[in-house]
């Protein structure tokens, strides 16, 4: 008897062991799982900061993650060429999101800088998205964000800009011709303003495409400043994906398609059919004097501004040269297609 209770007490000991390293087991891989668990919610919890473009330690590019701002300059061609996005965007699966600042103003306080830049970063359904509107440059590293908008624009020949906007606040346009613009009745032309000196036709109305592309900073928006010429060429070479000219806007277009398939597919020939081309044009303009163009050209912000415009013609030249080549009878503008090849890949695989 004894020696069968034995045997029985140790049958017992023995499940109990083996039912609690069992249970051990469990326990082990479902800590393992949880944790995992967890550090997958975190990772994820902060890909609204790390999407895109890539850089150490983020992740690969997602052409479904991508944000492009079109920081448009006033009279340059922007709306024929937001029209072209705003055709594309169901068809090619984007989205496109007007920024109205209150009275057109270009530069934003810091809190709202700091709206701006979350919302971007964060408003995934929107995603990919194109955000448009006449807001200056906005450097999206000095708030600690690692997923860096692509940004475009287009710049105009600056006195050309100038007559654009000059008749436009007077006679407006024939997208929107029954909007009362603020100068509507003031038949003053721009020769008899420049005459004058009037301050409708002040260098502060010149000062403009280098101010946008320099930024937010107080030094920016000072006429004639050197400092934000230099700053406005640094970031338009180093945080601009690609700046047009408004004389140029069909290879602007022709260079987004090739290099941006997921917005712009369709874009080239969306604009070369004409539906597109020139969507608002100003009722009434009169062509400056020599005379008036001569004393506008002769200031240092005419200079300057004329200085950042062939700047950025030149660069705009460059990178078409090396993206873009004609078809032999049709002119129709395609991709030159990849230039380079990956070898010597070692280690190879066994």
């Amino acid at each position: 008897m004894n020696s069968s209770r034995m045997k029985s007490s140790r049958v017992v000991v023995l499940l109990m062991v083996g039912v609690s390293a069992v249970v051990m087991l469990l326990y082990l891989h479902l800590a393992t799982e949880v944790a995992h668990l967890r550090n997958t919610i975190h990772s994820h919890s902060s890909l609204s900061y790390q999407e895109g473009i890539p850089s150490l330690g983020s992740r690969v590019i997602d052409p479904d993650s991508l944000v492009i701002i079109y920081n448009r300059v006033p009279k340059t061609g922007s709306t024929s060429f937001i029209g072209l996005a705003y055709d594309l965007c169901s068809k090619n699966k984007f989205n496109v999101i007007h920024m109205n600042t209150t009275r057109n103003t270009p530069t934003l306080s810091l809190t709202d800088q700091m709206r701006f830049v979350y919302n971007v970063s964060n408003w995934v359904e929107k995603k990919p998205g194109i955000y448009h509107g006449h807001l200056a440059y906005l450097d999206f590293n000095r708030f600690g964000v690692n997923q860096q908008p692509i940004y475009i624009n287009i710049l105009r020949k600056p006195l050309e800009r100038l007559v654009s906007y000059y008749y436009f606040v007077r006679y407006g346009d024939d997208l929107r011709p029954y909007h009362v613009r603020r100068r509507m009745g003031d038949k003053m032309t721009l020769d008899e303003c420049v005459a004058i000196e009037h301050p409708d036709c002040s260098t502060t109305h010149l000062w403009v495409q280098v101010p946008f592309f320099c930024g937010h900073h107080a030094e920016c928006w000072v006429p004639g400043s050197g400092w934000a010429l230099d700053q406005a060429k640094n970031n338009l070479l180093h945080s601009y994906f690609l700046v047009g000219v408004t004389e140029e806007i069909a290879d602007f277009v022709a260079m987004l398609e090739y290099s941006l398939p997921r917005f712009f597919r369709g874009a080239y020939d969306l604009y070369l059919s004409g539906s597109k081309s020139h969507l608002r044009k100003t009722v009434k303009k009169i062509q400056p004097s020599e005379e008036t163009i001569a004393k506008l050209q002769n200031t240092k912000v005419w200079r300057l501004e004329n200085e950042f415009y062939n700047f950025a013609l030149d660069h705009f030249h460059f990178l078409r040269k090396k993206t873009l080549i004609e078809t032999e009878g049709t002119g129709r503008l395609m991709d030159r297609g990849q230039k380079f090849a990956y070898e010597k890949i070692k280690p190879r695989k066994s």
